[in-house]
Parts: structure tokens; C-alpha cells; sequence
């Protein structure tokens, strides 16, 4: 751990190494004494993610961030200490990488969905947040053989659908490739041997050919008088492993196993050689790209040509700057690795431009399983590049239409579009692009806007947000009316009324869940089809029946009572109060009261969804009552292989710990046969909730804990 030190010694100085010091040794004495799950210190993984992201050349507050990613999460470690000891923006690093953290993609799908959402709007507000769970995913990948089967594979493919894509948005092949290889000896351990030993055979037997062709184009180089590097370079596996499957081929009929890279100083030597290795071999026809005049999407820039040698062997050749070398190793980490150079800075902003995008349209977007559906289109799409009648490159995701075409150019183009030419020729709206197109969009200012059959044609999740929303926007009294009626009738057809389940607490929960900024909203949004009836009542129908008080209950839910539930209201004793069942608040939290109606005070925690939209003039200042003796019900979530093993372990530790269970209620999950159990636990203050929460996950038992909220 210690040559982490010594590492960070070299490319940190002053402050910077500084503070990189101090987070190491703060993170060390805050795991001491934890394990992971291979046996080693706990503290052995924040120092192997804290490497990577030097090694990426991330500045001090970030390697500062990954010292620390976990220390709130799983140590007594509060954010006010980090706030104390680190400043503000070390803290909003580490809380952003703690809330993802929290994420479990074994949960219910909408959860899930939803919690991807959050992931993407937290690498919104600060790219490195997403660096660092790259480079925290990367060590836990490579670590990933300690774990169960079960759980090796649905963490690798957790990180092939999501990560592993990220990351080659971003630009980070170092990352991207390792992961995606990691992936492959999980989900395809046969294949992964196969291709390993195989692909190693046939390039030790074709040293001397790779070899040969390196001489060979160092000799034009030198014929050239142009300075430059060249080297092979072994494709990694899980791209072969694509291709093979892609494209129904045996490896012995992949002839690019390996590359040769060339790396010159400027473009004008790149097109110089790239001419002069097609004028000694013959290139292989359709096989020639260049991606320095039409960039990927990830800004990734290279000429790519396979050839036919003279000695009858196809090899690839790669022909780049210095540059464009480091943009593509790097990505977007090269913003801070080589922040000098105003060219990296001026390709950061392009790719945060992708980033921004998606912010603008996710916010049309009020289901979370409809975000993630768009996102994943964007991150995989397959790009297609066409172009402009003034010759501009437009990147269009894989069989798009002209109105995908009009909607990037501007949503007015798009919303005014009558008619479009592909390659001067009059075309129908729902005419598939291809490679090279150049359109036209026909335009009238007449145009009464689109129509709901264009949600039919267009490929691009943008152009499909920015039909919605005219639609939100242009009839919003009509589906308003339209939505009331159909979730009234939705209502009625399940045998409740909508005016019982839909309240301001029920509509502070569906809120939470599905980010509406009010009642009209959610029902134009069900008017013009954005949301389905059926979402939103079942999630209603549910918080009543969750909610709905006993006959012979009191306002005050705590477990025992001294009359005003352990809290005071503005500094007012034997005031009634309930505590909130959706974040079960306990002394040590954060707390508000949001008054409610013909209900008293509701006590919640302070991070309460539930309270994103809630009416200010509705919240109340709450603080807990130090002399009250009282104990509360606070919520767990545990997951491991079977309830038995989980019933008996947290009995086992409630015991010991002199904590009361108060319930229990547990579920098998149909696609893993793992086990969950929701525990109701009996607690003083956060304090020994958060120590059970701590000692059960050290129990190799336990696959995972957290405190539940709605």
C-alpha cells in the first residue's frame, strides 16, 4: 500500500502530494481492521483505484476522492468529516460516488432504471465522478474471481451493458478494453481460454511477419525524412470475440489480429503515409477509414487501412498524431493529463457536449425505465454519418431517417419539416439514411407541428423527447383534462377512487419516484401518453395501503412514545407527530416535519425523496429531544444465498448488539434464486444502525446490506 505513496510522490508535488497524504492516511485508519472478500485489507482496493486514476493523470482532488469513496459508505466516517478535513470539493466527489455505490442492479427494474438515472445525473454535475466508479468497476473486475459464480457473472454484466459503454463514450479505451476482456472471462470463460491461448499461438508464430512490416514502414518513414513511431500491437480479445460472433466467422478467419500502429507529429505526415502504404501494398477494398476528417462520436480521431502484403498476409494499419494518440488512450481523463494543450481542452468540451445533450432531453423524460431505454440507444448506436448540402458531418445513430436528420440540426427544423432530399432526390420521411447521404430538409412555415406517427420513424432518442415535448407543451389543458379522466377510470376499474389514493403525501412519493413538479403535470403527461395509467395507480394504491392508519394506531408510529415521538416542533414540547414508514428517521439524522393534513407533523429524514417536490410552506423545523427515551423502527436490506442464512445471521447479530427485529419480509429473486429479507430493526440512533449495517457487511454470508427508503 505503501507504493501507492511513492507512486503518487512522482506525479504530485507540494500541495498537490500533500493532499493526495492526507487522504491516504485518513482512508486507512477509517478501513483499519476491515477485510475484502479475498482476505486481503479492505484499504488494498481505495490505494488500487487511487493508481489507476493517477495512472489516467487525474488531478489531486480526484486521487484525494478515491482514497476516500468508501469511507462514508462503509466506516463511522460522516460527510461533515470530510467537509472538515477536505473542503467541499473532495466531499460533493465522494458523496457522488457514494450514491452510486448504493445502486443494486438486482432489484426491481424500475428501481434499477431509476437508479441508473441518478448515476448519469451525478456524472453530469462533475465527469470525474464517473471516472472514479470506472476505475473503482476496473479493480473490482480484476479482483472479481473471489466471489461467487452467480455473482461474478451479473457483475460482469452489469459492467458490459453499462460500464464497459461508458467508457468508450468517454473516450477511455485503456479502461473500456480491460473491462470489456474482464467481461468476456466471466460471461464466457470457454471462449475466453479458447481466444487467449489461440490468439497468443498465432501471433508468436507471426513475430517475424509483424515484425517485417514494422521495418518496412520505419524504412518509409525514413525515406520520408519523417519522425514517428511504429509498433505492433494485439487487438484485445473481446473485440475479436465481437467480431467473430458479428460477423459468423471462425478465428482462422480474422485476419487482424494484430495492428500496426503508426505515431507521427502532425496530420499532414499522416495522409503523407498513409498514400505511401497504399502505394506499396494494395488496400483491401472497403476496408479503408478515416476517422481524422469524420471523428467517432467519442472524438476518437485515426486512419485505419488493411492491406495485402507482398508475402500474401492481410494486416491493419493505423496512422495517427501524437495527439490523437493520447485522446484515444485517455479520453476524456486527458483534459487533466494534458491540460496544457488547449486541442485536449477543445475535445473535453466536445465530449461533455454528449453529456449535456442527454441532460437537456432527460428531463421531458418522467419514466425512468423510458431514460435508460434511450440512453442505452445512444451509447450503443451504431453511427451513421451523413452530411449537410454545405458539406458539415452529421453523426446519426444507426438506421436514422431524415427527421432524426432535421431534429439534430435544430428542433424548429424538425417540428416544421414537410419533406426531405437524400442526394437531391425527393424521399419519404421514413426513408432509411446510409453512409454518405447528403440531405435536405424541406421546411414550411405553415406546418401545424409533428405528428404522433413520427415517434415511428425516428431512431434517435433526442428527436423522440423533442416530439413529446411539443406535444406536452402545445396541448397541455387538453391532455391535462384527458389525464385526469383516464387515471379516474383506471382508478375506479381497481376499486378505489382517485380522490382517496392521491393526496399531497401520496403525490410527495409519486413525485419522488417519477420527478413530476406537480398534479398537472402528472396528468398531462398521462394525457399525451408519456406515462402509463397503470404506473401511476399501482404506485399510488400501494403508498395507501402502506400508509393507511389502523384503527387502533396513533399518529405516533415510533416503537415507544413519550408523547412527541423524541423530537421537538420549533422548540414546542407535546406537539403530535408520526414518522414517516418511507425513510423511518432515527436520532442522528437529519430530520424536517412536513405537516400534513388532518395527520399532524410528519417526521422525515432530511434526504427524503419523498420531499423533493414537497411545498416549502408545508416543512417545519424538527429537532431531536436528547432527554426522550425512546426507541425507533428503522429498515434494512440484506441480500445472500438463502433467507435461512440471512435470518440467522442478523438474529444472531441483533442479539448481540441488544437489538430488537420488529419485522421481517423476504423474497426470492426469479432470475438469480438469491434471497432478500427487509428487516424492521428496533434502534436508539443511527449510531448502532449504522454499526449493524457495518458488521454485517464483514460477514462473508452477506452479499450485500443497506437502509431502505421508499
Amino acid at each position: 500500500m505503501f507504493a501507492t505513496l511513492e507512486l503518487l510522490k512522482e506525479k504530485y508535488k507540494g500541495k498537490d502530494y500533500s493532499l493526495c497524504e492526507k487522504a491516504f492516511r485518513f482512508a486507512e485508519k477509517a478501513h483499519a481492521n476491515q477485510k475484502r472478500a479475498s482476505g486481503e485489507a479492505y484499504f488494498t482496493h481505495p490505494c488500487a483505484v487511487a493508481r489507476i486514476l493517477a495512472d489516467l493523470g487525474l488531478d489531486a482532488s480526484t486521487i484525494a476522492a478515491a482514497f476516500l469513496h468508501d469511507v462514508i459508505e462503509d466506516t463511522p466516517v460522516s460527510e461533515g468529516d470530510i467537509f472538515k478535513e477536505f473542503g467541499q470539493e473532495v466531499l460533493d466527489l465522494v458523496q457522488g460516488v457514494t450514491k452510486l455505490e448504493k445502486i443494486e442492479f438486482t432489484s426491481k427494474e424500475e428501481e434499477q432504471a431509476e437508479n441508473f438515472r441518478k448515476l448519469f445525473v451525478a456524472m453530469a454535475k462533475d465527469i470525474r465522478v464517473i471516472i472514479i466508479k470506472l476505475a473503482d468497476r476496473l479493480h473490482n473486475m480484476r479482483s472479481l474471481n473471489f466471489l461467487s459464480q452467480e455473482r461474478q457473472q451479473r457483475l460482469a454484466r452489469e459492467t458490459l451493458d453499462i460500464y464497459a459503454p461508458l467508457a468508450h463514450r468517454l473516450g477511455i479505451s485503456q479502461i473500456k478494453c480491460e473491462l470489456e476482456d474482464l467481461c468476456l472471462k466471466y460471461l464466457e470463460p470457454d471462449f475466453y481460454e479458447y481466444l487467449s491461448s489461440n490468439i497468443d499461438l498465432r501471433v508468436k508464430e507471426s513475430v517475424e511477419l509483424i515484425d517485417h512490416v514494422v521495418e518496412e514502414v520505419k524504412i518509409i518513414l525514413d525515406e520520408s525524412k519523417i519522425e514517428g513511431e511504429v509498433y505492433g500491437r494485439k487487438k484485445h480479445l473481446y473485440s475479436i470475440y465481437r467480431k467473430m460472433k458479428e460477423r459468423g466467422k471462425n478465428l482462422d478467419q480474422i485476419y487482424d489480429l494484430v495492428a500496426v500502429r503508426v505515431i507521427v507529429k502532425n496530420i499532414d505526415e499522416c495522409y503523407e503515409i498513409f498514400g505511401k502504404i497504399h502505394h506499396k501494398w494494395k488496400p483491401v477494398p472497403g476496408r479503408i477509414k478515416d476517422y481524422i476528417a469524420t471523428p467517432k462520436p467519442n472524438m476518437y480521431r485515426s486512419l485505419h487501412t488493411t492491406v495485402m502484403t507482398n508475402f500474401g498476409k492481410i494486416f491493419e494499419i493505423q496512422i495517427r498524431t501524437y495527439e490523437m494518440n493520447r485522446a484515444a488512450e485517455y479520453g476524456i481523463a486527458a483534459h487533466w493529463k494534458y491540460k496544457e494543450n488547449k486541442k485536449d481542452s477543445d475535445d473535453f468540451d466536445s465530449r461533455l457536449a454528449w453529456i449535456r445533450e442527454v441532460m437537456e432531453w432527460q428531463g421531458g423524460l418522467k419514466d425512468s425505465k423510458e431514460f435508460v431505454n434511450s440512453l442505452k440507444g445512444d451509447i450503443y448506436s451504431t453511427e451513421v454519418l451523413v452530411f449537410t448540402p454545405k458539406g458539415d458531418v452529421i453523426s446519426l445513430p444507426k438506421e436514422a431517417t431524415p427527421l432524426d436528420f432535421a431534429y439534430n440540426i435544430h428542433t424548429a427544423i424538425g417540428h416544421r419539416c414537410v419533406g426531405a432530399k437524400v442526394n437531391s432526390k425527393m424521399v419519404p420521411l421514413n426513408t432509411v439514411l446510409q453512409v454518405g447521404d447528403v440531405v435536405e430538409v424541406i421546411t414550411s412555415p405553415s406546418s401545424k407541428g409533428p405528428s404522433w406517427d413520427w415517434l415511428k420513424i425516428v431512431k434517435s432518442s433526442s428527436a423522440k423527447v423533442k416530439i413529446r415535448q411539443f406535444f406536452k407543451k402545445e396541448m397541455k389543458e387538453e391532455n391535462v383534462r384527458t389525464g385526469k379522466v383516464m387515471l379516474e377510470t383506471e382508478a375506479k376499474r381497481r376499486g378505489v377512487s382517485l380522490s382517496d389514493i392521491l393526496n399531497d403525501e401520496s403525490f410527495l412519493f409519486l413525485a419522488s419516484k417519477m420527478s413530476f413538479s406537480g398534479q398537472d403535470e402528472m396528468f398531462a403527461s398521462v394525457g399525451y401518453g408519456a406515462v402509463s395509467t397503470h404506473q401511476i395507480i399501482i404506485k399510488l394504491i400501494d403508498f395507501y395501503r402502506k400508509n393507511q392508519p389502523k384503527p387502533t394506531e396513533t399518529l405516533n408510529l415510533s416503537v415507544k412514545s413519550n408523547g412527541t415521538g423524541g423530537v421537538t416542533v420549533k422548540g414546542i414540547n407535546g406537539l403530535l407527530v408520526r414518522f414517516a414508514g418511507c425513510c423511518s428517521p432515527v436520532p442522528g439524522d437529519s430530520i424536517v416535519g412536513f405537516i400534513s393534513r388532518g395527520r399532524g407533523v410528519t417526521v422525515h429524514r432530511s434526504d427524503c425523496p419523498n420531499l423533493k417536490n414537497a411545498d416549502p410552506d408545508r416543512l417545519i423545523d424538527v429537532t431531536w429531544n436528547a432527554q426522550a427515551k425512546t426507541e425507533y423502527n428503522a429498515g434494512i436490506k440484506v441480500f445472500g444465498e438463502t433467507q435461512a442464512e440471512i435470518l440467522t445471521e442478523v438474529a444472531g447479530l441483533c442479539s448481540q448488539l441488544k437489538l430488537g427485529i420488529t419485522s421481517t419480509l423476504g423474497r426470492i429473486d426469479n432470475k438469480t434464486r438469491k434471497a432478500t429479507v427487509e428487516f424492521g430493526i428496533r434502534v436508539n440512533d443511527k449510531n448502532e444502525l449504522n454499526n449493524l449495517i457495518i458488521k454485517l457487511k464483514q460477514n462473508p454470508k452477506i452479499l450485500d446490506v443497506y437502509r431502505t427508503t421508499t
